[in-house]
Formats: C-alpha cells, structure tokens, sequence
C-alpha cells in the first residue's frame, strides 16, 4: 500500500510523513522528488519546464520506483509529494493501480495566511520564492479537484505529530476517513 502525503510546499509532508512512518509498521518514507532529482542530473540536461514534474518520465518513473521497492520490500511506502496537476495525478494513481497497489490519498492542508507564515518563517530551509509561488496553484486545486480525491487533513492547528496520528489511525483502520 501507499499513504500519498499531498499538499503544497509548508504543509508539513516531510515532518508528517517521518512521523507517520514511526507509527505504521512494516513502513517507509520514499520522497518521489528524489526521482526528479535523478532527472535533474542528466547532462547536458532534459529541456527546461521550470518544474520537473512536467517532465513526461518523471511520473512513470515514480510508478515503477515504488511498485518495485513495494514487490522488493512488502509494507507500505509513505509518500510526501505536492501534486498539483490533475492530469499528473491521474496518471501516477492510475499507474498504481494498474498494478493493484492500493493508495490511501491524504492532503495536509492550512489556511493561506498560515502557510505563508510557515514558508516564510522556516528555520531549516529559510523564505523560499519557489514555495510561496505554489500557494496559489495548491488553492485552485483544492477548489478544483485534489480536496475531492483524498482524505483532508487540516493542519492549521495540529501539530506535525497530531497529524501523523490521524492519518496513522485512518490507515490502521482504527478510526473513519479523515474529513
């Protein structure tokens, strides 16, 4: 199985997914941005896109990269990874299960106001431009599309480890779909 952490950038998903990690067992954390990160290394480089989740290989690649750890290793693979783009999402869940792996779908999500003060007051990574720029895509999303296809978890007064808990007990079973 997959736990798909989804949200935009200052939502939480590496903290959470960490945390969530602890408490299933027979789990591990994949980041998929480490997949876009190997792309990235290609030289001379692929075109630019300005992002590489545009990159046409970078979705099967997350495909295959967790069916294959998941057939290597069993478990459960905790996935933190905005996406954004319908379309994209469609097909790495469709992927996925065309491959029978089951995916439990969450979005961390929090208000605008409190996001920006997140981004903005992140002590590990700094202020970041390129994070600020996807509050607004995240929130068409959210309207659009992504809050109608995952479990939402509203972040804007849990803690990270409170997070973790409620998206845990939703995949143990141990309590409903987080509304």
């Amino acid at each position: 199985m997959i736990v798909w952490l989804n949200g935009t950038h200052g939502a939480g998903k590496t903290t959470t997914s960490a945390l969530v990690q602890q408490l299933i067992p027979d789990s591990r954390v994949f980041d998929a941005e480490k997949v876009g990160e190997t792309l990235m290394d290609i030289t001379p480089g692929l075109p630019w896109t300005g992002n590489f989740q545009h990159w046409p290989p970078w979705r099967p690649l997350v495909v295959e990269t967790a069916r294959h750890v998941l057939d290597y290793t069993g478990g459960i693979l905790v996935m933190p990874m905005t996406v954004l783009v319908e379309e994209y999402w469609r097909e790495i869940s469709t992927g996925l299960a065309h491959h029978a792996i089951p995916v439990r779908h969450f979005v961390l999500h929090a208000d605008q106001d409190t996001l920006r003060g997140r981004i903005e007051g992140d002590t590990d990574l700094g202020p970041s431009s390129f994070r600020l720029q996807y509050l607004e895509p995240y929130a068409e999303a959210a309207r659009t599309w992504l809050h109608a296809e995952a479990e939402v978890v509203d972040t804007t007064h849990l803690t990270p480890a409170q997070a973790a808990l409620r998206i845990a007990e939703a995949v143990k079973g141990s309590s409903p779909p987080v509304a």
